[in-house]
């Protein structure tokens, strides 16, 4: 299984990029993991949120499994997140893509394509630190599936 991080908008910033960096090289020791930065479509004013949509669906394959990071979206801790991330692999899904979505969200056809909506927390983060959260919390999952004491140091 590939691990594909996806997320709308520009490239890290500098108060995240080591920390998403270090996270990442940590979960290709478990699994092949890429990031993918989508532009945020130029000249998409009133129809920026559905521009940006048919921008992530044409970059996605029919058979990616597709967890959209919403508000909405059930929560798990970090053991579930495992157990969700080791079930994709036993089920033989070839890509996983986590999404974060643009600053206003995501468009209801990306929603309606996700095979799971997740929310990290009630709480809002800004998009560039929940690129930093998310591959960590991958990274923990990692750990845990394979019962290294990263979790609980």
């Amino acid at each position: 299984m590939k691990i594909s991080l996806w997320s709308v908008g520009k490239a890290h910033e500098d108060y995240v990029k080591p920390g998403i960096e270090d996270f990442t090289r940590r979960i290709i020791r478990y699994y092949p993991t890429e990031w993918n930065i989508i532009g945020t479509p130029k000249n998409a004013a009133n129809d920026l949120i559905k521009k940006e949509g048919e921008l992530i669906c044409s970059q996605l394959q029919k058979d990616d499994y597709l967890v959209a990071l919403d508000e909405r979206g059930k929560q798990m801790n970090s053991e579930e997140l495992a157990a969700f991330i080791q079930l994709r692999g036993n089920e033989s899904v070839k890509r996983i893509v986590f999404l974060i979505g643009g600053a206003y969200g995501l468009d209801e056809s990306v929603l309606k394509r996700a095979d799971f909506t997740w929310s990290l927390s009630k709480l809002v983060f800004p998009h560039q630190l929940v690129r930093l959260i998310l591959c960590e919390q991958v990274y923990r999952a990692c750990s845990i599936n394979r019962n290294e004491k990263y979790h609980h140091q």
